[in-house]
């Protein structure tokens, strides 16, 4: 049985959400005061509380639902980061947004990535859960149309290309999609409050992101 479900996290209750990127750095100071910093984890890792959203008996029901049948921390899910979401800063998704690699005359398979940064230590990170549907994908500025020259997996977001269309030597492979953050709950207990007759409110909802 699969620790992942396929499924996002109900968007309207997401969209209320608090959270962000966060990484664990060691700080040793010297005797000098200067500063020894080491990065324990190479990638962050996003957190957010989703409680935010429940202002009704129906999104209360919708996320206890959600909650019971993912058995709490067992199985993780899609979470939509509704502060970041899309290859692309501008909001408009392109196919020439992100370098995911360089053709070698061989090579098929190609990782979604997003950079972050430009001019001193970009970031690359994997994209795993590109939303169905809105991956574009070009080779050398010529447009690679899914499900005809490269197959989309949606579960790992990987590029398969297919033969005869394998990017040559020196090809640039860039790629533009929308993804979500693959999260699991961070609690196996909701603590549901029933603030009136016909409103109700789930405090905390934390979420963590995994990896895949």
């Amino acid at each position: 049985m699969s620790a992942f479900h396929e499924v996002r996290f109900p968007v309207e209750i997401g969209l209320r959400s608090k959270g962000g990127p966060e990484r664990r750095t060691d700080i040793v100071t010297l005797g000098s005061g200067r500063e020894e910093r080491n990065a324990r984890w190479a990638h962050a890792r996003r957190r957010f509380d989703a409680g935010y959203g429940v202002r009704s008996l129906a999104s209360l029901s919708a996320v206890v639902a959600f909650f019971e049948e993912r058995r709490g921390r067992l199985y993780g899910f899609r979470f939509k980061d509704r502060t970041d979401f899309r290859s692309s800063p501008s909001g408009v998704v392109s196919a020439s947004d992100q370098l995911i690699g360089t053709g070698n005359g061989t090579q098929t398979m190609f990782q979604l990535v997003k950079l972050y940064g430009t001019g001193f230590a970009p970031y690359a990170r994997f994209i795993t859960k590109p939303v169905v549907g809105s991956v574009q994908v070009r080779v050398a500025d010529v447009s690679m149309l899914p499900g005809t020259h490269c197959d989309v997996d949606y579960a790992t977001g990987m590029i398969a290309f297919r033969a005869g269309h394998v990017p040559a030597t020196g090809q640039a492979v860039t790629a533009g999609y929308e993804f979500d953050v693959p999260v699991r709950f961070d609690t196996d207990r909701l603590e549901v409050d029933l603030a009136s007759f016909d409103a109700g409110e789930i405090p905390s909802i934390p979420l963590v992101e995994i990896v895949i």
